[in-house]
């Protein structure tokens, strides 16, 4: 399998499919042609994209907000993400966990950050931060302990503000073309920001608390 994901992998990565998900007006096109199937496409995209590291999911994202709208657009979105996500995490998990825990531990200990709790907060943060790879966090906590629904439940709700945040921004891209790219980036950079600023003042917790936590569920 492991060998099958590797071809795969690199046949992509050379092939015309990354300039097509880069080219955001031959996407909105694309999708519009489409009709009903055109939100069904922009979400295979986006499963696409995140489960191949070379192909970019944001393009996907801006044309989902650009073609349907705010609401539909995050909605069609979130869907395709969290499948992606969702589809990245049980191929490390299938593929790479027992072979991760035959050198790491079986229980792939990370001390107090290997509770369940604490890997349901740094997946549900890392989606929170749009500069960081959805990609690599999918197939990363694969590999850990995390329990499945509690990581597609923190994916699911750490995906909602930036997916709604990159349809809205994606109507404005179309409409106003590429002069806004500053703009945009600023934006983008500020939600980054904003949950390591929060990470930053929240009051530390104890260990005491942390071990009492560790085996819950």
């Amino acid at each position: 399998m492991i060998t099958i994901l590797v071809i795969a992998y690199f046949v992509l990565a050379n092939s015309s499919l990354v300039e097509l998900f880069a080219d955001m007006e031959a996407l909105a096109v694309k999708a519009q042609h489409s009709g009903f199937y055109g939100p069904l496409l922009l979400m295979a995209l986006m499963a696409l994209a995140i489960v191949f590291n070379p192909l970019p999911s944001a393009p996907v994202a801006l044309v989902a907000g650009a073609v349907y709208g705010h609401t539909y657009g995050t909605i069609y979105v979130v869907v395709g993400a969290e499948l992606g996500a969702i589809a990245a995490f049980w191929i490390a998990r299938i593929a790479g966990y027992e072979l991760a825990s035959k050198y790491l531990g079986r229980d792939l200990s990370l001390g107090r950050f290997g509770s369940q709790n604490a890997l349901t907060a740094i997946v549900f943060v890392s989606r929170l931060i749009p500069f960081m790879s959805f990609d690599l966090v999918s197939y990363a906590a694969g590999l850990t302990s995390i329990k499945f629904w509690r990581f597609g439940v923190a994916t699911l709700l750490g995906l909602m503000p930036i997916s709604f945040a990159l349809a809205h921004i994606g109507g404005e891209f179309i409409t106003t073309g590429k002069s806004n790219l500053l703009v945009i980036a600023l934006f983008l950079g500020l939600l980054t920001l904003v949950p390591l600023a929060l990470i930053y003042l929240r009051k530390p917790v104890s260990s005491k608390k942390l071990d009492s936590t560790e085996n819950q569920q």
